[in-house]
C-alpha cells in the first residue's frame, strides 16, 4: 500500500510536468493542424494495428486542462509537443502525406516496437508471481512453530548428520567411565567392521540406552561416539518430536529413520528420551495423545516388520524409570548402560581432564580434591575448576593454588559467602556452638566419615555448616553407618539443648536429612526388626501423576503408624548418642566453639589440633585476600585498586632496590586482623 501511495504521487507530479510540454490530441485535429502549417515535424510509429504519431508545434499551442485541485476546475498551459494516432489505411496515410510535403514538414518513421509481448507478461504475470511469493512467506511465518519456518515440511525431522569435522570429542577426552567406554567402542568397532561379528553369528544391537543422574556426561558419551564412528550421526532431542500438530511427532519418526536407513550404516541419537518415552496408557486426560502416537511409531521403526537394519539407536535419560517397558525389552535397547557418578580415580581422572588448559600451582593436589569431592559428577568438578580459575583471576594470580580450589568447594557445595550479613551476637554464638556440636559427635564417630571442614560464615540459606566426608567411597550403608550419621546430623540441636537450653530453627536441614536416612532403613533396607526385613518404598519417586492416581500406599493404616514410631525411635536414640558424646567432651566442644567465633572458619588440621591440644596449629594465614573481606562493592573495589596500583609501582621500579620494599606485605593496619572480623560485637 506504501508503495503504490508513492508511485501514484510520483505519476501525479510527473503527469502534470509533462501535461505542460505535451498533449493529446485527435486524429482530425493533427490533420488541420498539419493543413493548417502549425507542425514542424512528427514521427510515425505502427503499434497495435494505429500509426502513433508524435510531433512538435512550430509555435507553443494555448490549450485547457481540467483538474479537480483548482478553484476554477480548468487552467491554461502552453504545450510544445503532441501525440495522437490515425488509422493505417491508404487514404489518411496519403492525406498526411500530402500535407507534410506540402508545407515542408519533416516526417519520420519508426520500426513497430519489440516488447509488447514482454511488456504484457510483466504487466499481468508479475503481479501474479508477488502475490504468490507473499502469499508463501505469510504462510511460512504462521507456520514456524510446527515446521521450521516451511508449511510445507513440518512433518519432516529437523535431525541432521553431525559433521565429523567440526565434533572434535573422542573417547580420550571422556574420563572416568571405562567400562561405558568399552560397551560403546564395541558399538563403533561394529558399524566399522561388522564381518568380525556377523561370522560368529552376533546380531547387531538395535539399541543403547545411557541411563543415570544429571551430569554423569551421557551425552559427552554420545559425542564421542560420533567422534569416533565415522559413520552419519543423527542427533535429535526427544522435545523435537511432538509439537504443534496433531501426527507430527510420528511423522518425524518416521522421517528420521529413512533419512538414517539410507545412508545405513549410521546412528541416531535421541537425548532426553523420557520426553516421548514414558509409559503409555497412565495419563489422567482424555482426546488425542499425541506423545502414544510418537512412542508407538518409535516403536514400531526400532523393531517392527520392516526392520532397521544397520541403524543403531543411543539414547540418554537419566528417568529410565518412567520409560515404557516396550521401549525397554531386548531387540529395541537391547543394552542399557549406567553411567552412575565416579569413583575417586574415576573423580581424579575427570579433574585431570579439566585441568588441561588450567595452570595449576603446585600446592594443588587432584587426588585429593578427588578424595574430598564424594557424589560429585563429572558436570560438578568441571564447575569445581571452573569457579577456582574464576576465583585465581580476582585475586590477580597466575595460577589456581589450593585456597582457590578450597574457597571453590564450598562455593559449589553451599554457594557464595555471605560475609556482610549483619548477625546478632547471641545468634553467632548459637551458629558456632551448633556448628561445634556437629564437630565434636563426628570426631568421636569417625570410624566411616572424617570432618573436613567446619564454618560460621553464611552460605546460601545457610548460616553455618560442616563437611564431614567418607573415608572411601561406599556403595553400601551398615546400620552403624547410618546411626552415626543420625547422630551427626542430631548434634547442633543437642549442643543447643545443652549450652542454651533453648532450640532453634537452624536444625530444620538436620532434621530432614536425619528423618530421611531413618525412613529409608525402616522402609527399604529392613533396618528395623519390628517392621522386618520388607520392602514397602522405592528409592525412586512414583514416575508422574497419572501412574499413582487413585492408589494409596502399599501398606495398611497400622503399618505406616509403626512406620513413623520406628522413624522416631531411631532418631530419639541418635539423639541420645549426641547428648551423650556432647555431655563427655564438653571442654572439647567449648573450644571449638571459640575458635570458631574468632576465626571463622577451621580446617582439618586445626580442628584435630583443637580436639587434641586445645590449641590452634602454628600456621600464618596467607590466605587472606582482603578485596573478599570487604562489607561493601566499594570497598571490594578500593582493595583491587589499590593492589594494581601496588603492582604498577613493582613494574616501575624492578630495577631498583626498593623493590623488595615493594614486593613487602602491607603492614598490620592495611589489613583487616582476625580481631576486627572475629567481634562484631566490639564494634557495635
Amino acid at each position: 500500500m506504501i508503495f503504490l501511495l508513492v508511485m501514484g504521487v510520483i505519476y501525479f507530479f510527473q503527469g502534470n510536468n509533462s501535461n505542460s510540454q505535451s498533449q493529446d490530441i485527435q486524429s482530425s485535429e493533427f490533420i488541420q493542424q498539419l493543413k493548417s502549417n502549425k507542425i514542424k515535424k512528427f514521427s510515425v510509429q505502427p503499434s497495435g494495428g494505429v500509426y502513433k504519431v508524435t510531433g512538435e508545434y512550430r509555435t507553443a499551442q494555448k490549450t485547457k486542462t481540467s483538474t479537480g485541485f483548482t478553484l476554477g476546475g480548468s487552467t491554461s498551459t502552453k504545450v510544445t509537443n503532441f501525440s495522437t494516432a490515425v488509422l493505417q489505411n491508404n487514404s489518411t496515410v496519403s492525406e498526411v502525406t500530402r500535407y507534410a510535403r506540402d508545407h515542408n514538414v519533416k516526417m519520420n518513421t519508426k520500426a513497430e516496437e519489440s516488447s509488447g509481448f514482454w511488456v504484457n507478461l510483466l504487466v499481468y504475470v508479475l503481479p501474479l508471481i508477488a502475490f504468490i511469493f507473499f502469499f508463501y512467506m505469510m504462510m511460512g511465518q504462521a507456520g514456524q512453530g510446527g515446521g521450521n519456518g516451511k508449511v510445507m515440511n513440518f512433518g519432516k525431522s529437523k535431525a541432521k548428520p553431525t559433521d565429523s569435522k567440526e565434533n572434535k570429542i573422542r573417547f580420550s577426552d571422556v574420563a572416568g567411565e571405562e567400562e561405558e567406554k568399552q560397551e560403546l567402542v564395541e558399538v563403533v568397532e561394529f558399524l566399522k567392521d561388522p564381518r568380525k561379528f556377523v561370522s560368529l553369528g552376533a546380531r547387531i544391537p538395535s539399541g543403547v540406552l545411557l541411563e543415570g543422574p544429571p551430569g554423569t556426561g551421557k551425552t559427552l558419551l554420545a559425542k564421542a561416539v560420533a567422534g569416533e564412528a565415522g559413520v552419519p550421526f543423527y542427533s535429535i532431542s526427544g522435545s523435537d518430536f511432538v509439537e504443534m500438530f496433531v501426527g507430527v511427532g510420528a511423522s518425524r519418526v518416521r522421517d528420521l529413520f529413512e533419512q538414517a536407513k539410507k545412508n545405513a550404516p549410521s546412528i541416531i541419537f535421541i537425548d532426553e528420551i523420557d520426553a516421548v518415552g514414558r509409559q503409555r496408557g497412565a495419563g489422567m486426560g482424555g482426546g488425542h495423545d499425541e506423545r502414544e502416537q510418537t512412542l508407538n511409531q518409535l516403536l514400531v521403526e526400532m523393531d517392527g516388520f520392516t526392520g532397521n537394519e544397520g541403524v543403531i539407536v543411543m539414547a540418554a535419560t537419566n528417568r529410565s524409570d518412567v520409560l515404557d517397558p516396550a521401549l525397554l525389552r531386548p531387540g529395541r535397547f537391547d543394552r542399557k548402560i549406567l553411567v552412575g557418578r565416579p569413583d575417586v580415580n574415576g573423580r581424579e581422572a575427570i579433574l585431570k581432564v579439566h585441568a588441561r588448559n588450567k595452570p595449576l600451582a603446585n600446592d594443588v593436589d587432584l587426588k585429593e580434591i578427588a578424595k574430598q569431592t564424594p557424589g560429585f559428577v563429572g558436570a560438578d568438578l568441571e564447575n569445581l575448576l571452573n569457579e577456582g580459575a574464576l576465583l585465581a583471576a580476582r585475586r590477580n594470580k597466575t595460577s589456581i593454588d589450593a585456597s582457590d580450589i578450597d574457597e571453590a568447594e564450598d562455593r559449589v557445595i553451599a554457594g557464595p559467602a555471605k560475609r556482610n550479613r549483619v548477625i546478632s551476637k547471641k545468634e553467632r554464638e548459637t551458629v558456632a556452638y551448633h556448628e561445634a556440636g556437629h564437630t565434636i559427635v563426628g570426631l568421636v564417630l569417625n570410624d566411616a566419615r572424617v570432618v573436613h571442614k567446619v564454618t560460621i560464615v553464611p552460605r546460601g540459606r545457610a548460616g553455618g555448616y560442616a563437611i564431614m566426608l567418607p573415608r572411601e567411597d561406599q556403595m553400601l550403608m551398615s546400620k552403624k553407618d547410618a546411626m552415626e550419621q543420625m547422630a551427626g546430623l542430631m548434634g547442633g540441636r543437642t549442643a543447643e539443648e545443652i549450652i542454651f537450653d533453648s532450640e532453634s530453627s537452624g536444625a530444620s536441614n538436620d532434621f530432614e536429612q536425619a528423618t530421611q536416612i531413618a525412613r529409608s532403613m525402616v522402609t527399604q533396607y529392613g533396618m528395623s526388626k519390628k517392621v522386618g526385613t520388607v520392602a514397602l518404598e522405592s528409592a525412586g519417586s512414583q514416575p508422574f501423576a497419572g501412574a499413582a492416581y487413585g492408589q494409596g500406599p502399599a501398606y495398611s493404616q497400622e503399618t505406616a503408624a509403626t512406620i513413623d514410631e520406628e522413624v522416631r525411635r531411631l532418631i530419639n536414640e541418635a539423639h541420645e548418642t549426641a547428648r551423650k558424646i556432647i555431655s563427655e567432651h564438653r571442654e572439647q566442644h567449648k573450644i571449638i566453639a571459640e575458635a570458631l567465633l574468632k576465626y571463622e572458619t577451621l580446617d582439618e588440621k586445626q580442628i584435630i589440633s583443637l580436639y587434641e591440644t586445645g590449641e590452634m596449629p602454628d600456621k600464618s594465614n596467607n590466605g587472606e585476600f582482603p578485596s573478599e573481606k570487604a562489607a561493601t562493592f566499594e570497598e571490594s573495589k578500593r582493595e583491587l585498586e589499590r593492589r594494581e596500583a601496588e603492582r604498577q609501582a613493582a613494574n616501575q621500579n624492578k630495577d631498583t632496590p626498593a623493590e623488595d620494599e615493594e614486593a613487602t606485605p602491607k603492614p598490620k593496619e592495611d589489613q583487616p586482623s582476625d580481631d576486627d572480623h572475629s567481634h562484631p560485637d566490639d564494634e557495635a
